[in-house]
């Protein structure tokens, strides 16, 4: 009865990764023999932005380290599939080399505004690590991967956490896990900075609630600057040189205070490149994006 049962259970696995498959629509960019569950409900509910993909790759074998995935969107649009499609080769490239990616949802601050996105990424980062035997992660090797709003929230990740804020956790939530790498693709770095730091109604408005010069004391706690000291993991900036909706601005000062602040970090300024695109997959940038992973996750 036992084995039956272990049977039905691996069988209902087997379907429900073919009926996520079929709804995932960038599978097809990954390459062949990856291996999809898609969809899994991270926080224990059934709210949609609380879903992760993971993406394992062909014939891994002991555990392998992991990528954590964050869009982009202004922190009110998009989902777990952004930014993938013009960053095929650099995706194909991580799974090839033989890491693992998951991407996860989180709530957008026209549903709950800040800090809401980092009770979600750090709950989905929970249930990666408590679960890492059960796909084959390595707890000890996990970057993070984040692009815009996503670049935001993968540095906000990356630097609050040896600060221990109780506010960015949901109670109960494993805490144990921490990063060997963050790669931010042209994420805000101070909210203070944006031509609209004046405006509630400007995405950045929307994230805490109000003007972020109006609530200084709420951008400072959503500002990724606000938590840099020398115990922060290394970081790989990358920005657009003609990026008119996130200055470079904000990653030469993210970059600033990390190199004063004796953290390993670099930035790649792309000469003529917009706020996102296919300038972020070519060689050189992919070259540079995979040589600081396989370092730093040695």
């Amino acid at each position: 009865m036992k084995k039956f049962f272990f049977l039905a259970l691996t069988l209902i696995g087997i379907l429900e990764t073919i009926g996520f498959a079929q709804e995932n629509r960038v599978i097809s960019i990954f390459p062949e023999g990856t291996t999809l569950h898609g969809n899994i409900p991270y926080q224990n509910d059934t709210l949609k932005k609380h879903l992760l993909d993971i993406y394992l790759p062909p014939n891994a074998t002991g555990k392998v380290p992991l990528v954590i995935w964050v869009h982009g969107g202004g922190w009110l649009s998009n989902d777990k599939y952004a930014d993938m499609g013009y960053m095929k080769e650099t995706i194909a490239e991580i799974i090839n080399q033989g890491y693992a990616l998951a991407s996860i949802d989180y709530r957008f601050s026209t549903q709950a505004v800040f800090p809401a996105q980092m009770l979600d990424c750090n709950t989905a980062i929970s249930y990666l690590y408590d679960h890492a035997k059960d796909y084959g992660f390595d707890r000890d090797r996990i970057a993070l991967m984040g692009f815009s709003a996503g670049g935001h929230l993968a540095s906000m990740l990356g630097l609050s956490k040896n600060n221990a804020v109780d506010a960015f956790f949901m109670p109960g939530s494993s805490k144990a896990f921490d990063f060997k790498a963050v790669v931010d693709f042209y994420g805000p770095a101070d909210l203070t900075l944006f031509p609209g730091a004046i405006d509630p109604k400007s995405p950045e408005g929307l994230l805490i609630g109000a003007a972020p010069l109006d609530r200084p004391d709420l951008a400072k706690i959503a500002s990724p600057v606000s938590y840099i000291d020398k115990n922060d993991p290394p970081f790989l900036i990358i920005h657009g040189e003609k990026d008119d909706l996130v200055s470079p601005r904000q990653s030469q000062l993210l970059h600033a205070w990390l190199k004063v602040s004796g953290v390993p970090a670099d930035l790649i300024v792309v000469p003529g490149a917009p706020h996102f695109g296919t300038m972020f997959d070519a060689d050189e940038i992919r070259v540079r994006v995979m040589d600081f992973l396989k370092r730093e996750l040695k």
